[in-house]
């Protein structure tokens, strides 16, 4: 839609003008037709060249009712039978007419403010201004939403995300390249597949698109301009507000925010509401930074000479998208708290939290604005309550089968890759955790307490989580009737738990001191098997008891010696084939501490006493194994299979 009044040529635009209006004085002039046939000849006129659409300025020395009633017959046309279909589209395809029309409206409003009740005269023009106005009023509306609607800048999701859109398509397939270890610890949860995740990408903030063609605006401001002046401004704010909301509707439905009530929510699989969360949380980056954002900028550029109605109409059009996303935060916040939710709260919370500065700065509405931080604090009580959850389920996790081999348990792998992903919200954790004098004296190790007190909230709340699980595993440890593997058991666990520890951020929240006080742990669960596993086997190996010298020790005994110490080590060796000491490193640790204490006692006490049995028949049934023998045999130790040494060929032959 052009605006009114027309602009003269670049190179004497004036003198042409000049010319023109010359013209039509002199054509006036000589016009001793009727007025009615008068007034039809201005309008063709008016509609020949833009630069007579305000035809009526030239009888303005005239009778101010012949100017109104010029205006008048305009407005009346356009409101004629062709109905509102035909005048929106002749509206649409000829902004001449359309800058005429308005010029008729400004005549009306310039009459009518002249105009007085208490003059009988005017009385009559009063009503017949009021009667056009309402007229004009109503096309106007109706063109008005036409333009918003026609000027709709098309959205979709790809639009939308940007230039971020290849960094969330990768962040959603990062979410299947979870650590395969993830798995539900006990008899707590058999579903944790997909509970964890790699945080996403954040939002980027250079993200601006128009939301209607700019080309639009002037002719939004020249309808906005005359619905004021005429007293329509309700009417304009809700021709307004009803379109946009709708836009933003359709906006929140193509990024996935669909309109849930409370109920529909906490009905929701766990599947489902995960990928409802993810959405949301992109939703709510994307609705503020970029919708609002735009709308609020479009809102200012279309109303800016109305203060008042600038507010009036962004805070109707954002009022109803922001409730509905907060509608859904408030539904997960009171939901039913279980652990595989805590990071997707925890991804919303952060979302609401990122936005709010920029929310509160567009939003003036107190009754959003209090929304808003009551569904960021919900959020944050739930993120609080769901980790308290968690902490609960590790300590109470009852479950009574012993781990084959003395493997890892479930329930350790389970934590360890839990708390290792919450490091990635540490900050946001710090603000939310705290822990409480009592809970700290729960710690296991005297001189974590020392350690604990200069720490953050999420450092501390973390020691005493992984005291929850060190107690939990020596409870588990004890499932085992021999005492080797309740050491083996530990060693795998506590080994995990550092290797977890020291390779992730979890280093930096849990310190030095504990990953040194764990791996002194380890070392002394090393030194534990050895004792109680390998103790009866070196006996054998001593020289008490064999009466004599190594030149005349008691045959009889020498035998003895070697048959108990070669079933010592076959049944180890049967044993311990079948435990399992998954890490390479801990396992060739195990090995060589073996191999240092068992083979030298060996081979000195082979060397001493080898020679008074060889001499005999029968040798080789108890000396059956050389030092070299053993050494590949220890090496079979740790590997989850079971194997005998009955019967087999010795290596070395």
């Amino acid at each position: 839609m052009a605006t009114s009044g027309g602009s003269g040529a670049a190179d004497g635009g004036g003198r042409g003008d000049d010319r023109v209006l010359a013209t039509a004085q002199q054509i006036l002039k000589s016009l001793n037709t009727p007025k009615e046939v008068r007034d039809d000849m201005l309008l063709i006129f008016s509609s020949f060249d833009n630069r007579l659409s305000n035809i009526t300025d030239l009888v303005k020395d005239g009778d101010p009712e012949e100017r109104f009633q010029s205006a008048e017959q305009i407005i009346q046309r356009w409101d004629s039978d062709a109905g509102a279909s035909r005048r929106t589209l002749a509206w649409e395809d000829s902004p001449d007419e359309a800058a005429q029309y308005l010029s008729a409206i400004d005549e009306i409003l310039r009459v009518y403010e002249n105009l007085s009740l208490e003059d009988d005269k005017d009385r009559d023009l009063i009503e017949r201004a009021d009667s056009a106005i309402q007229l004009a009023m109503s096309l106007l509306e109706d063109e008005f939403r036409h333009i918003l609607i026609r000027n709709t800048v098309p959205l979709d999701a790809e639009r939308m995300y940007g230039s971020i859109r290849r960094v969330s398509l990768s962040f959603a397939a990062n979410e299947g390249e979870i650590d395969d270890e993830l798995e539900s610890f006990g008899e707590v949860d058999n579903d944790s597949n997909g509970c964890f995740h790699e945080r996403g990408p954040s939002l980027g903030d250079d993200l601006c698109f128009d939301l209607i063609n700019p080309d639009a605006v002037a002719e939004l401001r020249e309808i906005v301009e005359r619905m004021v002046r005429s007293g329509y401004e309700k009417e304009c704010i809700q021709a307004y507000t009803s379109v946009r909301r709708e836009a933003l509707d359709e906006c929140l439905v193509i990024l996935g925010a669909e309109k849930l009530s409370i109920e529909e929510v906490q009905k929701m699989g766990w599947p489902d509401l995960n990928e409802t969360m993810k959405k949301w949380i992109q939703a709510v980056k994307i609705a503020v930074r970029v919708l609002l954002s735009g709308e609020k900028k479009l809102c200012d550029q279309i109303f800016d000479e109305a203060e008042w109605m600038k507010e009036a109409c962004f805070k109707d059009t954002a009022k109803g998208c922001l409730i509905q996303l907060l509608n859904f935060g408030e539904a997960v916040a009171i939901g039913v708290r279980s652990s595989e939710k805590l990071f997707r709260i925890l991804d919303m919370y952060d979302a609401l939290a990122g936005v709010m500065p920029d929310l509160q700065a567009m939003i003036m509405d107190d009754f959003v604005r209090i929304e808003a931080k009551g569904v960021l604090d919900a959020l944050g009580d739930a993120a609080r309550g769901t980790f308290e959850e968690f902490e609960k389920a590790v300590q109470n996790e009852t479950s009574r089968r012993p781990m084959q081999g003395g493997e890892i348990h479930p329930l350790t792998r389970y934590v360890m890759n839990y708390i290792k992903l919450l490091a990635d919200y540490s900050d946001t954790l710090n603000l939310l955790l705290g822990s409480s004098e009592d809970e700290l004296q729960n710690l296991q190790h005297k001189d974590d307490k020392l350690q604990i007190e200069n720490m953050p909230p999420i450092s501390q709340r973390l020691l005493l989580l992984l005291s929850c699980l060190e107690s939990n595993l020596e409870e588990k440890s004890r499932l085992y009737e021999d005492p080797g593997m309740q050491y083996v058991f530990l060693m795998n666990n506590i080994w995990y738990m550092v290797q977890k520890v020291k390779d992730s951020e979890l280093a930096k929240l849990l310190g030095d001191h504990w990953v040194r006080k764990r791996r002194g742990q380890v070392r002394q669960y090393a030194r534990n098997y050895l004792r109680t596993s390998w103790t009866k086997a070196l006996s054998c190996l001593k020289d008490e008891g064999i009466g004599g010298s190594s030149s005349n020790a008691s045959r009889v005994a020498l035998k003895e010696r070697f048959k108990s110490f070669n079933a010592c080590f076959e049944d180890i060796y049967r044993i311990q084939t079948a435990w399992k000491v998954p890490d390479t490193q801990l396992q060739d640790e195990l090995r060589i501490s073996i191999s240092e204490m068992v083979i030298p006692a060996y081979r000195s006490f082979l060397g001493r006493f080898r020679n008074q049995l060889e001499s005999g028949r029968d040798s080789g049934k108890y000396i059956k194994y050389t030092p070299e023998d053993l050494e590949n045999y220890v090496s079979d130790l740790f590997v989850g299979v079971p194997n005998v040494l009955h019967n087999l060929r010795r290596k070395s032959s």
